[in-house]
């Protein structure tokens, strides 16, 4: 698969927006008149980022690094400097995009792969393998474990020296799979501390696994092209620029977005809105069948790839014929696991309730084998205001929708909350998305995240 032509546009949201615009039960005048008052607000009146200033990061910056400054921040994303010598004095030039744990979960998929291919195929260990074996990368992701991953890496990685005394004649076993549960915390130090992973930065995950399209705004840009962009187009983040200074003013988020409006208690049309039910809003928007859920003696490693697949956020982890929910899963707990080594080590065998009792145990006040905080949840019959205060309290992405046994029912995620309250007006991104094309192309797209 070429990736550099991998979904290189915005994708079809239509179906999306236009089922929630067709099943809200909003007067038009009142959805007319909002969407022309967004229309009217520039970007410039949006609060600025809680410490004042985006946190960015250097495109050198090694992927354990940047986990631990995403984690440290308490931030899903952030923007990669672009390093190189001589480049553009423009925003395009200043950045190489926008990593965030998406596109860290899919490295981190790929290489642990490429890391037990190299081990079952004999050769000392995965040391070695070096930036060169990008086509080895490549084959893994397509699933190819075979004589054409091993001929991969054999090119670049079987003159490798011994790397912590990890040899084939340790009993490792010869299937790739088996060779990483076997190696405990030395595959962790192998994956992370030796090549090609050690030397692996965040610039080329961004060019490798570019997840969400990075287009910059303009502070006179209208709020409602950037609702709508963090809706209707599924974008979780929009970066704010000045022309004059390609430097990134503000890093809009669809969490900043929810908590802006939640600071809006006490207007009329407000109040209006968050009063009524979640099913006058056509939410929650999936039906039952398409909620996407992991079983609690899953393997977590699945729970991850499924959200890797299905390009979405989290997943509710339920028990039961009747899936009873126990917990949830996030992109963001992919964290976890790199920056502790225990975790790490045992991740193909780990099973997603064990992976949550572990963190509960070790998070503060979570008590002893509790699992990490409950994920929120609401009924059916829940009104819009309660499951806005819900997720801004929380600062979560989502929330499940269960019934009186809690099973699960549905989800709505920050993306809905968004649509709630805007609808797009005949043609009004059209020139917006034709200017964003094209430095999409430029910047080499990749595929949107979905909510």
């Amino acid at each position: 698969m070429d990736r550099s032509k991998e979904n290189a546009e915005f994708p079809s949201c239509d179906a999306y927006f236009e089922a929630i615009q067709s099943k809200k039960k909003l007067p038009l005048s009142l959805q007319e008149s909002l969407t022309a008052a967004f229309a009217q607000i520039p970007v410039s009146s949006f609060p600025e980022v809680p410490t004042g200033r985006v946190i960015e990061i250097p495109g050198d910056t090694s992927v354990l690094e940047a986990v631990r400054i995403l984690s440290e921040h308490n931030i899903r994303a952030a923007p990669v400097l672009n390093l190189e010598p001589g480049a553009p004095a423009d925003w395009q030039g200043r950045y190489l995009g926008v990593v965030d744990y998406s596109a860290i979960i899919l490295w981190v998929l790929e290489n642990a792969e490429l890391a037990s291919v190299a081990l079952s195929a004999g050769s000392a260990t995965a040391a070695g393998v070096g930036m060169g074996a990008v086509g080895a990368v490549g084959v893994a992701a397509l699933g190819v474990t075979g004589p054409a991953a091993v001929a991969g890496l054999t090119a670049a990685a079987l003159g490798a020296a011994v790397a912590g005394g990890l040899t084939a004649e340790k009993g490792v076993a010869k299937d790739g799979l088996a060779a990483a549960d076997h190696l405990g915390e030395d595959f962790y130090k192998v994956l992370l501390q030796q090549e090609p992973f050690k030397s692996t930065t965040v610039g080329s995950i961004v060019e490798s696994y570019h997840w969400s399209p990075f287009v910059p705004i303009t502070l006179d840009t209208s709020m409602l092209t950037v609702l709508l962009l963090l809706s209707k187009y599924r974008l979780r983040n929009v970066p704010v620029i000045e022309p004059d200074k390609p430097v990134i003013k503000n890093f809009i988020t669809q969490t900043g977005v929810v908590k802006g409006l939640q600071q809006c208690k006490g207007r009329d049309w407000f109040d209006y809105i968050s009063a009524l039910p979640l099913s006058d809003l056509g939410l929650p928007f999936m039906s039952i069948d398409e909620v996407i859920t992991v079983k609690s003696d899953d393997l977590i490693l699945e729970a991850f790839k499924c959200m890797k697949d299905n390009k979405i956020g989290g997943v509710p982890v339920v028990e039961g014929p009747k899936r009873k929910l126990v917990g949830s899963v996030s992109i963001r707990d992919i964290r976890f696991l790199l920056l502790r080594p225990d975790l790490f080590s045992d991740f193909r065998q780990l099973t997603v309730i064990e992976f949550m009792k572990t963190l509960g145990s070790t998070l503060p006040d979570s008590g002893n084998n509790c699992l990490v905080k409950p994920p929120p949840t609401c009924a059916p019959d829940t009104s819009l205001g309660s499951v806005i205060d819900s997720i801004a309290s929380r600062i979560t992405h989502r929330i499940y929708v269960v019934d009186d046994e809690l099973e699960v029912v549905g989800v709505v995620t920050l993306r809905d909350v968004i649509s709630c309250f805007i609808h797009e007006p005949p043609g009004y991104c059209d020139s917006y998305l034709a200017y964003a094309m094209e430095n999409l192309e430029g910047k080499g797209a990749r595929s949107v995240e979905k909510s």
